[in-house]
């Protein structure tokens, strides 16, 4: 397998990175916070960049790339917290409806006129659905109740799977250089607390989760690009990688921060909100870890040198 990024998915990733550091910062985090959690014009930029129909096929008008593309924009997504339901709509609803046929639908998510609602067994709500509105533990977050008749389907799962994975570590590398800068600032002994090892040591630990956890995000992407019949061992284990290192990159940046890291004042707490309903949704750790042991243990995932190195 080729484990290199292209420059076009790292050209095209820096592109929506720049884009979201702009017009989605901290202080845009709090103002949505205190209204309704939703901007139209950030929503209309992302539609001008044309990111609701990378996934589109390119006869329905669409860009036509691939999952690994949109798991590098999904992270960026992750990183800048963003509210806008652009990573459910456009990299989970679309190559689900595609796969499934339903292509009524893609016109006017490439436009940005509809938001698709997406409802599975496994979460118990709906995303950005309609009806008895659930309290969330991330405030820019839109939940509602799922209906008796949410489907089941497992294509749908993984790619809930795989793109909150992808967020996941997005929101990591945020907490990361939140951590990092403040480390740089506060001040005790005469000097920054980053001249400490002990706090280098327990930044320096999180970091390696995390940077442990992105390839494994991307060969899941890569996984399901493929259709290879392990795809779904693969999204589990991403998903699992990248819900323990953003766990243990949140609580690092807390302690960093000190007694005043769960607290309001400090823009740590979104993205660390962020974290925790994303490492519940979509199959919590234990279902999660049950499909990775189902592949290892007597499954149809092939381990060893003679399959790594093949």
């Amino acid at each position: 397998m080729e484990f290199l990024l292209s420059d076009d998915q790292l050209t095209l990733a820096e592109g929506v990175k720049d884009y979201l550091a702009g017009t989605h910062g901290p202080e845009v985090l709090r103002r949505l916070d205190e209204g309704s959690n939703r901007d139209p014009t950030i929503w209309q930029g992302l539609v001008e960049m044309g990111l609701p129909a990378l996934l589109v096929p390119e006869d329905q008008d669409g860009l036509g790339l691939k999952l690994l593309d949109a798991a590098l924009i999904a992270a960026e997504c992750g990183r800048s917290c963003l509210a806008e339901p652009l990573v459910d709509t456009a990299f989970v609803a679309v190559p689900w409806l595609t796969a499934k046929g339903d292509i009524a639908d893609l016109a006017p998510i490439v436009s940005g006129e509809k938001i698709v609602p997406l409802a599975h067994k496994i979460n118990g709500w709906v995303a950005d659905g309609d009806g008895a509105s659930l309290q969330s533990v991330d405030p820019l977050r839109n939940l509602t109740v799922a209906p008796a008749d949410a489907t089941d389907d497992p294509h749908l799962l993984n790619l809930g799977a795989l793109m909150s994975a992808a967020q996941l570590v997005g929101i990591a590398d945020a907490m990361l250089e939140q951590a990092v800068e403040y480390a740089k600032v506060r001040k005790q002994f005469g000097q920054p607390i980053g001249a400490f090892q002990a706090v280098k040591h327990h930044l320096a630990t999180a970091t390696v989760a995390l940077e442990f956890a992105k390839p494994v995000v991307w060969r899941a992407a890569q996984a399901m690009d493929d259709g290879i019949d392990s795809a779904p061992v693969h999204v589990s284990h991403a998903k699992l990688a990248a819900g323990d290192a953003a766990l243990q990159m949140a609580e690092t940046a807390i302690q960093v921060h000190g007694a005043m890291g769960y607290t309001y004042e400090v823009d740590l707490h979104f993205w660390m909100k962020r974290s925790w309903a994303l490492i519940g949704a979509w199959g919590n750790r234990a279902f999660h870890m049950k499909r990775v042991d189902g592949g290892v243990i007597g499954g149809s995932l092939d381990i060893g040198p003679a399959h790594t190195f093949a």
